[in-house]
């Protein structure tokens, strides 16, 4: 028995452990989930218990256990030795011996990847099949339908690119940019400068609008950039930036651009599933997003839905289009609804995956999800003003599924040692701050299968000791008081809502 279940046993239950360590339950059902007491509380426990489990024994263990790395069997037990035993003869073998790779368990707070449903997990390993096989096929239409579910459109281009978001965006400006195109490009964050460098390969021309990191994009600049640049056909945003946590307002960006006849590209790899993302009600023409987030998938796919709009302005264009794996064209008739053309190896785990990721999503329903979200956020929220931290983006423009935190100035030079400390003593994971906002930002994430209160009140509880411990005022348990009041308030409230409505 580990030293997390023998303070269970002597204790009596996880919720008596924490009280009597001032924790969190959450963090208690950490250590029991990881399978050992972190070392930092080698001491404590020693005491608490009496000496029933000395902190050797946690200091031991909690040394033994991090990292976990298991091999999948003995030293000399390889069944590819060579006949003579010695596997080190073939001058390309690796200088290192290596086994199997067995990640931790970590809870995943940062900006991506979120952590993965088990029954996600378990469609992976699913038996593969071909990639033209009629059962295939039929899975790849009811994933169609279940994106356009997702991304709340008609849309009958929409399907799964194979490759992460990045190969979304890719997508999407190698179709529609033709060289010397002007595009205004929107940037307030990291993601705003990849899509002028996309602009820029694909050989048209950026115009940038610029904002201030950690502000909306202002639809006036914008409307100002389409007034002084009448040739300009395409406009591109990110809805949900997700290097600084702010949110867009897409619907008034689309009509802007719509009433100078310009198409748009919209980035919604942060946003779609975790707040709303209304592609036919805000008329968006071109929107890409990525598996690996709010919808709780494995990395490596990049969900799209295209207008007929922008279908029919790429099949009119003259020039090749400048990437065959990405063109157009080619994956309609791969994806499209006739007979299918092979195109190339579909990735079909990771497609099994996607579909039952979005079963998940329907079961649940779209608003809910949405719901979900903001409800964790807004706990978390409560929980980090109480410690007296502070958040990046003003009111009303934050992302509820990516939390960007002003680090206090007496802790910025310490910022990693905090998110160190989180990892390896919490198995935690949260982000940090890129660019100008490097060091002085820590990017929460609660996304999909991560946006749940035990991982919120396992936050709270584990920053917080990290940062008591490095002198902030920050008292034990005010932080977890404040998310549960917040969690009570808005129970309350759906709760009279639902009996007014009854009514």
């Amino acid at each position: 028995m580990n030293c997390a279940d023998r303070l269970v046993a002597i204790f009596g239950s996880q919720a008596e452990v924490a009280r009597q360590f001032r924790l969190d339950r959450a963090v208690v059902n950490n250590w029991v989930k990881s399978g050992y007491v972190p070392a930092r509380w080698a001491m404590e426990v020693e005491q608490a218990t009496g000496g029933q489990i000395a902190a050797v024994e946690v200091l031991n263990e909690a040394t033994t256990r991090k990292p976990l790395r298991m091999k999948s069997r003995p030293d000399g037990g390889s069944l590819f030795e060579s006949l003579t035993g010695i596997d080190t003869m073939n001058e390309f073998a690796p200088a290192k011996r290596i086994s199997s790779f067995h990640p931790p368990q970590r809870t995943l707070l940062g900006p991506g990847p979120s952590e993965i449903t088990p029954r996600v997990m378990a469609a992976m390993s699913l038996p593969a099949i071909g990639y033209l096989d009629p059962i295939f096929v039929g899975m790849m239409e009811e994933l169609k339908g279940l994106l356009r579910y997702t991304f709340q459109t008609k849309n009958p281009l929409t399907f799964p690119i194979s490759g992460p978001g990045s190969v979304g965006m890719e997508f999407c400006f190698v179709n529609m940019v033709a060289p010397g195109d002007k595009v205004i490009v929107c940037r307030n964050g990291v993601f705003g400068g990849r899509m002028i460098e996309n602009v820029e390969r694909a050989g048209g021309v950026p115009i940038v609008v610029e904002d201030a990191w950690g502000e909306p994009i202002d639809p006036q600049k914008l409307e100002d950039a389409l007034k002084k640049n009448p040739d300009v056909r395409l406009v591109s945003f990110v809805h949900a930036e997700t290097s600084t946590g702010v949110q867009s307002d897409a619907k008034t960006l689309i009509d802007i651009a719509h009433r100078h006849d310009a198409l748009t590209i919209m980035d919604a790899v942060t946003s779609l599933a975790g707040t709303p993302v209304l592609v036919d009600e805000w008329h968006a023409d071109a929107v890409y997003s990525a598996s690996q987030k709010c919808l709780s998938c494995t990395p490596g796919l990049s969900p799209v839905t295209i207008s007929e709009r922008v279908v029919e302005s790429v099949k009119l264009r003259k020039d090749k289009i400048h990437s065959w794996f990405m063109d157009m064209n080619l994956l309609l008739g791969y994806w499209g609804e006739t007979t299918r053309t092979y195109h190339h190896t579909a990735p079909t785990n990771s497609l099994y995956a996607l579909h039952e990721a979005l079963v998940i999503l329907k079961e649940e329903g779209i608003e809910n999800s949405w719901a979900r979200h903001m409800r964790n956020h807004l706990a978390l929220k409560a929980g980090l003003e109480a410690m007296g931290l502070k958040f990046l983006v003003k009111e009303g423009a934050g992302l509820p599924q990516m939390n960007a935190v002003l680090i206090p100035e007496t802790v910025q030079a310490r910022e990693a040692e905090v998110r160190k400390t989180l990892l390896n003593e919490f198995n935690l994971e949260i982000g940090a701050g890129l660019g100008p906002l490097a060091g002085k930002i820590w990017r929460i994430g609660l996304m999909g299968y991560s946006c749940k209160p035990e991982n919120v009140m396992l936050c709270l509880s584990a920053l917080g000791s990290v940062l008591s411990d490095m002198g902030l005022p920050v008292h034990v348990g005010e932080a977890e008081g404040a998310a549960h009041n917040a969690y009570a308030a808005l129970h309350a409230k759906a709760a009279q809502a639902k009996k007014k409505k009854a009514a």
